[in-house]
């Protein structure tokens, strides 16, 4: 897991070679003015998904984890925690991973929460489980998935 300010962006680019499209995309759109839904960059290797929801209790959030895609998570407005815990350590899951979805939810409490204002974003990778959206009050985020090979 990563997480940086929006500014230090540069640093991360090198670890993929989509990832300097997803922060192109932000750099280049108004990220403010898109409705919820699917965005798509590169088709199914890069594409971006805006989320506008109600933040959760850290009880109610559940950890996933993902096998096909990191995602950078981008906080625009609200504050989120996000939970984290190593995807080795999760040993009570909710169900098995779902292919179609490319997601499994796990019933293990998190190792550790992040406090991730706007501007602000995290990046999970298949080794990481997260509880995102945890939070008072609306939070407008955008999650770019990238594909961790060619699709």
């Amino acid at each position: 897991m990563i997480f940086s300010n929006l500014s230090q962006h540069d640093r991360y680019t090198v670890l993929h070679p989509l990832f300097q499209g997803a922060f192109d995309y932000i750099r280049d759109t108004d990220l403010f003015a898109l409705a919820p839904g699917r965005y798509p960059i590169v088709g199914d290797d890069l594409f971006a998904i805006v989320e506008q929801v109600p933040g959760k209790t850290r009880e109610m959030a559940k950890l996933e984890a993902h096998r096909r895609y990191i995602d950078i998570q981008l906080v625009l407005e609200g504050d989120e925690q996000m939970g984290w815990k190593p995807l080795a350590d999760c040993l009570n899951p909710v169900s098995e991973h779902s292919a179609e979805k490319d997601i499994r939810f796990f019933h293990d409490a998190p190792a550790s929460w992040v406090a991730v204002p706007p501007d602000h974003f995290c990046i999970f990778f298949p080794e990481d489980a997260h509880a995102p959206l945890v939070g008072s009050g609306q939070i407008k985020k955008v999650i770019f998935k990238v594909a961790v090979g060619p699709a």
